[in-house]
């Protein structure tokens, strides 16, 4: 269970992500646009685990690839919006989002299993 203080924190770097791949991802992943879905805090606040949405890419592990090889950068573009805000900048770990997919895969079994029903 997270913290308040953690909540807090995450929301922080979420908002303030969401705002730099709005403005400066098209650098590294031209007409593809990322969606900052979640944002988990340790304990320490040392260290948050991103989890991304990518909208019109063609890899999505690709994608992800490319914002990990981007990550330095990332993080001093975080570190320069929050600066004031928190103590320390943390490092920043970025997993793929694929709640999308599971979604579908679920609505696929349903409607499998409600055809067979109605057969």
């Amino acid at each position: 269970m997270e913290s308040k203080r953690q909540q807090k924190f995450a929301r922080v770097i979420q908002k303030d992500l969401g705002e730099i791949f709005q403005r400066d991802a098209a650098s590294f992943l031209p007409n593809v646009m990322i969606t900052v879905t979640k944002v988990r805090a340790t304990a320490d606040l040392g260290l948050a685990r991103v989890f991304l949405s990518f909208f019109n890419a063609p890899n999505p592990e690709l994608a992800i690839n490319t914002i990990k090889s981007h990550s330095s950068e990332i993080r001093y573009f975080l570190g320069k919006k929050i600066k004031d805000q928190v103590r320390g900048i943390p490092q920043l770990d970025f997993f793929l989002d694929d709640t999308n997919e599971y979604v579908d895969r679920m609505d696929k079994i349903f409607s499998k299993i409600q055809k067979d029903d109605t057969e």
